[in-house]
């Protein structure tokens, strides 16, 4: 697609200061002031949403920053009717840029009579008129293909991996990559790789949802430095009982690295009591003041590399070339030159 007017950024009420980190970045990208479009995004009494646009969009190429995140529904709702205010205002192109992607664990029917309710969610964003969808870590890779409209899937690992090099420098060779199921093997094996370093399985029986019965660690994880990587912290019961599960079995020290900190309930208590030195996430949803505050949790900022996969959309250049070191360093400003 040809170049069209600068990228017009709008934002939900969902991950505020995300929206305005981009912004910024934004404008050094583009030597120029580039807010985000004037717009005002509330509820009735009856909590009915409403959004109003005091901005020209006509012809605009359009980027809306709204993670469905908790609560999930509102949140998708917003994102659903500044889709169709946008839609109807004569907006060029319209991308949802989605940092945390909700609904994404309901991706396929695990028992009989439940619904797909992640393919319901791209029906309901083509239907509303989105263009174009980006996202990061979606739980499941096969949801890009619910989608009949292009959508470009973010990778955390790359951040991380110049993050662990970063704060584990000369340690590289105790460390240990940890995949807390099954499932997510393949995540943890993109970080391991980027890292150089070995990959360990825990293996997890649960008897009902919520609850793991049985933890038993698959490899010799003796006096290593475990990094148990996954896509979504929850309620963090899991990741805590993993950590013991590692430390029981003779690792030295255990830290994680979740892409969406969910982190609801109980979680932020778990971990702080937990035996993990540390907990990163990204800030694809918005963290809590008790996240924040937390002694062993750190945020890693995701602004960089959503600002230059818009400007590589809008571009019409690669979003793909975004999951190399050698293009994160320069994005990430220094931060981890040393690495």
């Amino acid at each position: 697609m040809p170049v069209m007017t600068e990228p017009k950024l709008i934002a939900g009420n969902a991950n505020t200061p995300l929206a305005s980190a981009i912004a910024r970045r934004m404008s050094m990208h583009r030597g120029m002031n580039v807010g985000l479009c004037d717009a005002r995004v509330e509820r009735f009494n009856d909590a009915e949403i409403f959004v109003e646009v005091y901005e020209n969009v006509r012809g605009e190429d359009m980027y809306i920053i709204q993670p469905t995140s908790n609560p999930a529904n509102d949140n998708l709702m917003e994102l659903l009717i500044m889709v169709d205010a946008l839609k109807r205002s004569s907006a060029a192109r319209i991308t949802a840029v989605i940092p945390y992607f909700g609904y994404a664990r309901q991706d396929r029917r695990a028992k009989a009579r439940t619904p797909i309710s992640a393919k319901l969610v791209a029906n309901l964003l083509t239907e509303a008129g989105v263009d174009r969808v980006l996202t990061m870590d979606l739980h499941a890779a096969q949801i890009q293909g619910f989608f009949d409209i292009p959508v470009d899937n973010l990778y955390a690992a790359p951040v991380f991996g110049l993050d662990v090099k970063h704060h584990f420098k000369g340690r590289m060779d105790d460390l240990m990559v940890v995949s807390p199921d099954v499932g997510g093997v393949a995540r943890a094996r993109e970080l391991a790789t980027r890292i150089g370093a070995p990959l360990s399985i825990v293996d997890k029986r649960r008897e009902k949802a919520g609850e793991v019965a049985e933890m038993t660690v698959i490899g010799d994880v003796e006096g290593k430095a475990c990094i148990i990587v996954d896509d979504i912290c929850d309620t963090a019961g899991t990741l805590c009982k993993a950590a013991q599960t590692l430390t029981d079995a003779g690792a030295t020290e255990v830290h994680a690295y979740i892409t969406h900190g969910v982190l609801s309930g109980p979680a932020v208590e778990r971990i702080s009591k937990s035996v993990m030195k540390s907990l990163v996430i990204t800030d694809s949803i918005q963290p809590t003041e008790a996240v924040k505050n937390a002694p062993n949790i750190r945020i890693v900022p995701t602004a960089p590399m959503f600002t230059q996969a818009i400007l590589n959309i809008w571009n019409g250049t690669s979003v793909s070339s975004l999951f190399e070191t050698d293009t994160l360093i320069p994005i990430y400003e220094g931060l981890y030159s040393d690495s």
